[in-house]
């Protein structure tokens, strides 16, 4: 494809539209994509220990009130925040994430307090998330202490209708 001749407009000028390989271009973007994934949202950042869908989680669950020593609310509550705030993306994934963070034997320490099916350790799915529902636990207000006071740099949200913290404060290695 490169060996063609390069495209004129109307007036015979040059269009600024250069030909390229389908196929190089394809493999390029494919990698350029994949490396970006995993650098901003398949490896946890080392400073919180955390995956930005987590530390989403627990951030719109802190803004929203839903802490340790109040009431649990419906699972789809944090969900909801948290995409229409911060994660403009499916609910399964962001659900995924607060149920893994909820389930003892995949976490170290839990940083969701469960109420009803969060799944087994034996691969059987957790309950829909109209049906369980969520809080932080004492242990994530840790990760966040000390937010509001300027202890960490915040980004743009996707829309730039807010922000959101780059990472958590975390007070104890996660």
């Amino acid at each position: 494809m490169t060996d063609q001749k390069t495209p004129r407009g109307a007036d015979g000028g040059p269009t600024g539209i250069e030909p390229i390989s389908i196929i190089e271009e394809m493999q390029r973007s494919y990698l350029d994509y994949a490396m970006s994934v995993i650098v901003s949202r398949a490896l946890p950042d080392v400073r919180d220990g955390l995956k930005p869908v987590h530390r989403r989680i627990l951030y719109a669950s802190h803004e929203s009130g839903y802490h340790w020593n109040r009431k649990y609310v419906k699972s789809a509550r944090p969900v909801a925040d948290v995409m229409g705030k911060y994660h403009p993306h499916g609910d399964a994934s962001i659900y995924d994430a607060l149920v893994r963070m909820a389930q003892d034997w995949s976490l170290r320490v839990p940083l969701i307090d469960g109420q009803g099916n969060f799944g087994s350790i034996d691969g059987d799915p957790p309950a829909a998330m109209r049906y369980t529902e969520s809080r932080l636990t004492k242990v994530a207000h840790e990760l966040l202490e000390d937010i509001d006071k300027e202890t960490v740099d915040f980004q743009d949200t996707y829309d730039a209708s807010g922000s959101e913290p780059k990472v958590l404060p975390a007070r104890f290695p996660n």
